[in-house]
Order: structure tokens, then C-alpha cells, then sequence
């Protein structure tokens, strides 16, 4: 039954960077943007961008239910990480909310730049997150750790919150260069073929780093070739966007792009199982799906409930996304 929660937190997470993971990158981009192209990028992502954080709470909800343990463990020696994501996700939707209450050009200039400096922060963020996660923390005994701010921001951490902002501003240029009108879809698509090399220089750059912090990640695939899986769906994923960039499919590229973000995530969980929280590469107090979950009965009773909302959940979402993707692309506004 835990093992079954660890796929659900992985689903769930994984389905919020996807979903929000384009609207960060919008967001990250407006800074390129003139007046008129923000409120057409904005005016794209403004009916979906605060639902695809449902997800994001979703996700930290039933990791909190089914494992408690790695949920505090996480929160409490990771706290300041935690702070400043709070923050920026209030600054972000305040950026997008407010830019046009007022027509005073100071007002409106300090709305767009808290909201794309909160988007790309954000996105950063997580793939430091991530990159500490895949690194592992410093457990004790207890189950608990403390992180200063350098020792959260150390190298590798770094490393992966650069590919982590270059993924998802690449995702949101996708989403402009499919669902934009021209001029700024032709801009869009320039700026997602050029981070398309970034994306790939990086993923390859990373692997030989993350060999050097966590040597085993390696050796599960190796011991569990199914988990290849995984890995084969980011690169055909990338592989993929580049031709249906060529061929100027862009909405079909803007799927590949997701999938790409989904491979990554999945490896990541697929290469630590069954660790939820590692420690450090050779450290003994790491947290697993079976030392960190809560009981049986509990996860019994937790699984039954999200069963029945999870698919009412998600075909909501197919339900606005349809509405919303079967509208023609906004037209430009003057500056």
C-alpha cells in the first residue's frame, strides 16, 4: 500500500509541474515581453493558471497523509525553502491579479516585474529542491535534518535549478508558440528552439554530476531494467519536440515538452524508490516508503476517498483545458 502512495505523490507532483510548468515559463518570459505582449501572454494563462496549483496542495496533502515522517521531515529542515515559495506564489498571483487596476504606467511596471522575477524564482527553486532531494539531506537517528541557506543552495542544487529554469521557460515558450497570435508566436518559437539546445546540453550535463552525488541512482536502473522505462520516455520526449519543431507542429511539440518534464520526474522518482527523503549517498537513516508511511488502515481509507476525487478532479480538467484550447488564439493588443 505504500509503494501505491509513493506512485500517487509521484503522479501528483509530476502532473503539477506539467500543468503549472508552462505558466511559470510564461511568466519567466514576459521580462522579454512588451506591454502589448504581456497582456496577451496573460490573458492566455489567466483563466488556468491558479487552478494548476490545485495540485501542487493536492500533492503536498497526501504526502502529509501517507507519509508523515518524510512530510516533516522535509518541511522542518528545509524551512526557509519552504517560506520562500509561499512568498513567491503570493507575489506571483498578485503580479498577474493587480497589474490592471491601475493605469498608472509605475504601477503596472511593478506588477509585471514582481510576476516574471516570482515565475522564474519559482522555477528555480523547485529544481533546487529537487537537486537537494536527489543529493540527499543530512538525516539523523531521528528522522530529522537542518539546512542552512548555503548548505540548500550548494552546487549540484544549483546545477539542477538552472536546468529546472531552462526546462520550464522552454515549456512556456512552447505554449506560446502554439496558442499566441503572430507577432509574438513567431518570437515564441524562436525562443523555444533555442532553449530546445539548452535543454539538451543540460540534461547531458547533469548526468555526470548526479553520478558523482548519488552513484546508486544509476545502479537501480541497472538492477531493475523496467525502470529504463522512464528515462527512454524524456529522451524520445525530447526527440520528439525538436522534429515537430521543425515540422511547425507546435501543439504537438508543446505535448512532447510535457512529457519530456514527466520522463524526468519520473526517472527521478523511479532511480531513488523507495526512498521518499534519502540522506546522503551512504548515510543509514534515510526515509523509505516503509519506514516514513502511516498505517495500513489509514492508507487503506486514504486510497478509497482519493479514488473517487482524483478522477472527478481530472476530468474537470480536461474539461476546461478543452474549452479553453478549442478557442482561438488571442489577437494582439497594441501597446
Amino acid at each position: 500500500m505504500a509503494t501505491v502512495f509513493f506512485i500517487i505523490v509521484a503522479f501528483m507532483i509530476t502532473s503539477y509541474v506539467v500543468l503549472d510548468g508552462f505558466d511559470l515559463g510564461v511568466g519567466a518570459l514576459s521580462r522579454l515581453l512588451d506591454r502589448g505582449e504581456r497582456d496577451e501572454a496573460t490573458e492566455l494563462i489567466g483563466p488556468i493558471w491558479d487552478g494548476n496549483e490545485v495540485w501542487l496542495i493536492a500533492g503536498g496533502g497526501v504526502l502529509f497523509l501517507a507519509f508523515p515522517r518524510a512530510y516533516a521531515s522535509a518541511f522542518s529542515g528545509l524551512y526557509f525553502g519552504m517560506i520562500l515559495v509561499l512568498w513567491l506564489l503570493i507575489g506571483r498571483g498578485l503580479g498577474i491579479e493587480l497589474r490592471r487596476q491601475f493605469e498608472n504606467p509605475l504601477w503596472r511596471t511593478a506588477c509585471d516585474t514582481v510576476f516574471w522575477l516570482s515565475s522564474a524564482a519559482l522555477a528555480m527553486v523547485f529544481g533546487v529542491a529537487l537537486g537537494n532531494v536527489v543529493r540527499g539531506v543530512p538525516l539523523g537517528p531521528d528522522g530529522y535534518f537542518h539546512l542552512a541557506l548555503f548548505d540548500i543552495l550548494n552546487w549540484y542544487a544549483l546545477l539542477i535549478g538552472l536546468f529546472g529554469l531552462v526546462v520550464l521557460t522552454a515549456h512556456g515558450a512552447s505554449f506560446l508558440a502554439w496558442r499566441a497570435a503572430d507577432p509574438l508566436a513567431q518570437r515564441a518559437r524562436g525562443w523555444a528552439r533555442r532553449l530546445w539546445w539548452g535543454k539538451l546540453v543540460l540534461a547531458l550535463g547533469c548526468a555526470g554530476p548526479t553520478y558523482a552525488v548519488r552513484s546508486e541512482l544509476f545502479t537501480h536502473f541497472a538492477d531493475h531494467p523496467w525502470r529504463l522505462a522512464f528515462p527512454v520516455l524524456a529522451l524520445g520526449a525530447l526527440g520528439a519536440e525538436s522534429a515537430w519543431q521543425r515540422a511547425g507542429r507546435w501543439s504537438q511539440a508543446f505535448a512532447a515538452s510535457g512529457a519530456f518534464i514527466a520522463g524526468l520526474l519520473t526517472t527521478m522518482a523511479a532511480g531513488l524508490y523507495p526512498y521518499i527523503l534519502p540522506a546522503h549517498e551512504h548515510r543509514p537513516y534515510g526515509l523509505t516508503v516503509a519506514n516514513a508511511a502511516t498505517g495500513h488502515h489509514a492508507l487503506g481509507i486514504a486510497l478509497v476517498w482519493w479514488s473517487i476525487a482524483i478522477p472527478l478532479a481530472v476530468i474537470y480538467f480536461i474539461v476546461v483545458y478543452r474549452l479553453l484550447f478549442r478557442a482561438r488564439p488571442a489577437t494582439p493588443r497594441l501597446p
